[in-house]
């Protein structure tokens, strides 16, 4: 197994961003580094910085455009004048830079570009500018970074919360479509406002993390951040940086992680943007084939380019320095890894080998995880990657790509389709349950239940479930309770844990009102007992990433579409036994084997009354009798709920070794 690296100690504050009395904030070494490949605190020394010179209060501006002939700085300052106040060329580096006096904090400005190529001129945002105006405006705006935390306590600890022993169960939410405020024609929540109400929400359900769909600053809302400019940005729709931090500050005090949504394998073709930056193809491939993304119409970055890897590593490394992100799950690592990726035979250009692998892409992934965790190594990676590609999850140093984790999409579709058809059906889609643990220690797991399974016509997850209103919420409870005994990390769209009965629309608010009706608020009480027993109990999340932290019982039982396995932790004492019956049809008297003798607990069951369901189980525990079944020297007969699971735990104490 690769060595846990979040156990390493606390990364240490970021450093606060102050005025600046040097001619230039770009040292010979920076402008090495930078072409090199390996710098990767560009936000320290490119875009628009306040600073003093010679006693002269202004700002310093340094952006990279190599094919330029001639670069502006142009803004409120100086009436939006395009040649009003021109940028050097520093050395060889591609870098042009400039002090500009009377530059004040909030004031907007943007580059305007002059290209050595076809007469092409155009005004550029800053791609290291740390705010935005609002969409629909494009414009950069002169900001620092100074803010004080108060999250002392977590940064020492969160080495403890992100590591692969700990229990991770993460709430996905949209920020703009969690919850809008009352009577202002939808207006979202901004960062400070929905600070104290998501903390508090979180806590109550009991997830362990936040992950927040891209806040970086994005042209079209309908993108869901997926279609990213500012990649040193939070988008200004909800507040300015200090508001971001204070977000995140808020929620590292209440003891809840935060994972950003990190895009490095496209980019809009915006005009105002990164495309075509100083009238060439700059950031991105300049041949289709390998620079624009069928699927979604956007360029893809030239990953072999020195200064465009400076510039992502760089992008990451802010977000996890400057705002105290936990983590970073980086989006379509599919896309990245594989040149014919969504592509017809004749669309893409094998690499210097003539396979389909991209190369560069690989390279850079690698370079990114290693930076990552050298520079925080009590935080994690996250890859969304929808295929076979192997060892996602392991060391670089062994060929793998470095991440943390991967998301299990292949769990995540066989489940849904099987919870999908009507139980009759079921005993002979058996195996799209038992498939997963053929390979489910290939990798380190996060089981995912995320937006994209609830948008684009696919409906809700209650939508999904078959059968009356009262068989789909015990069907949703079947299937959280069901993800939740699976190793793995869990992950859940927002949403989802209390039954939104309409798919995701990013426009509009979740359905908070329905959490005033019964068969909603028991699904919420159901997840909020689930994240309760997960983080209490080691044996359902301590050895997520071991084999030795999962056993079947009997995954055979087709024909009455009945599972039941034992998660294991670290100590012999950790045993938890959960059986599940994927059809309405209750069933008395089930015999299954278990390990250990004397009184099974019944600690958790989806048909209690409190969740909704119809009151059936085992009087709160079962006692093993002495009779051998599934190869274990005991055995229980229990009652099995419809769509029910059931969750138990042996009250037996086990003496220590040598002792009677």
């Amino acid at each position: 197994m690769p060595k846990d690296r979040s156990k390493s100690t606390a990364p240490t504050r970021p450093r606060r961003a102050r005025p600046q009395s040097r001619k230039s904030l770009l040292t010979p070494q920076d402008l090495y580094l930078f072409n090199e490949g390996s710098h990767f605190r560009l936000w320290e020394k490119l875009g628009s910085h306040p600073m003093t010179r010679q006693g002269e209060d202004g700002a310093f501006f340094a952006v990279w455009a190599p094919n330029a002939e001639a670069v502006y700085v142009m803004g409120d300052f100086n009436g939006w004048d395009k040649r009003g106040h021109p940028l050097q060329p520093r050395d060889r580096s591609g870098i042009w830079e400039g002090f500009v006096s009377g530059v004040k904090k909030g004031e907007r400005y943007k580059y305007h570009i002059v290209s050595r190529f076809h007469g092409y001129s155009v005004d550029k945002s800053d791609p290291l500018a740390f705010l935005h105006e609002p969409p629909p405006g494009t414009a950069s705006i002169v900001w620092d970074l100074e803010y004080t935390w108060n999250d002392h306590e977590w940064m020492n600890e969160r080495r403890k919360r992100n590591a692969h022993d700990a229990p991770m169960a993460i709430y996905e939410m949209h920020l703009g479509s969690w919850m809008h405020v009352p009577d202002q024609e939808g207006r979202p929540l901004t960062y400070r406002e929905l600070a104290l109400r998501l903390a508090e929400y979180v806590r109550q359900m009991g997830f362990t993390h936040v992950e927040f769909l891209p806040i970086m600053e994005h042209p079209f809302y309908g993108s869901w951040g997926y279609q990213c400019t500012g990649y040193f940005a939070p988008t200004a729709r909800y507040g300015t940086p200090q508001d971001f931090m204070f977000l995140i500050d808020h929620l590292h005090q209440n003891g809840i992680g935060v994972i950003l949504d990190w895009v490095p394998s496209h980019f809009p073709n915006d005009e105002h943007a990164l495309a075509f930056f100083d009238g060439t193809h700059l950031y991105e491939h300049a041949d289709p084939r390998q620079g624009i993304h069928p699927d979604w119409k956007s360029f893809i970055f030239n990953y072999g380019r020195n200064e465009v890897r400076s510039f992502l590593i760089s992008s990451a490394l802010f977000w996890l320095e400057v705002y105290h992100a936990d983590g970073l799950r980086v989006d379509a690592v599919a896309s990245m890894l594989y040149l014919d990726y969504s592509r017809k035979e004749d669309e893409w250009i094998p690499n210097v080998y003539g396979g389909r692998e991209n190369l560069e892409a690989i390279a850079f992934l690698r370079r990114f995880n290693e930076e990552v965790y050298r520079a925080f190594p009590d935080t994690q990676t996250i890859a969304e990657e929808s295929t076979a590609w192997p060892m996602i999850t392991r060391p670089t140093y062994v060929g793998g790509l470095g991440f943390g984790m991967k998301w299990d999409m292949g769990w995540m579709h066989d489940t849904l389709s099987y919870m999908s058809k009507d139980p009759i059906h079921r005993k002979y889609h058996h195996d799209r349950l038992t498939f997963r643990m053929l390979y489910a220690f290939q990798e380190n797991f996060i089981l995912p239940l995320s937006h994209d399974e609830v948008v684009h016509g696919k409906g809700s997850l209650l939508g999904k479930m078959p059968g009356d209103d009262w068989q789909k919420f015990a069907n949703l409870r079947l299937l959280l309770g069901y993800m939740y005994a699976q190793p793995g990390k869990k992950l859940l769209f927002m949403g989802g844990e209390w039954g939104q009965r309409r798919e995701w629309n990013h426009d509009e608010s979740l359905d908070w009102h329905l959490l005033d009706h019964e068969p909603h608020l028991g699904l919420s009480h159901w997840v909020q007992d689930l994240n309760r027993l997960y983080r209490e109990e080691p044996a359902l999340h301590s050895l997520d990433f071991d084999p030795h932290g999962f056993e079947w019982i009997d995954c055979s039982d087709s024909q009455q579409s009945v599972l039941s396995l034992l998660r294991k932790g670290s100590a012999s004492s950790e045993v938890i036994l959960a059986v599940f019956n994927f059809t309405p049809v209750p069933r008395f008297g089930y015999q299954i084997g278990v390990p250990l003798k004397g009184l099974w607990e019944e600690l958790l069951n989806s048909d209690a009354e409190r969740y909704g369901g119809s009151g059936l189980g085992n009087l709160g525990g079962v006692e093993a009798a002495a009779c051998p079944v599934h190869g274990r020297p005991f055995s229980l007969k229990l009652t099995l709920p419809p769509l029910g699971a059931l969750f138990l735990k042996s009250t037996t104490k086990i003496p220590p070794c040598g002792d009677d």
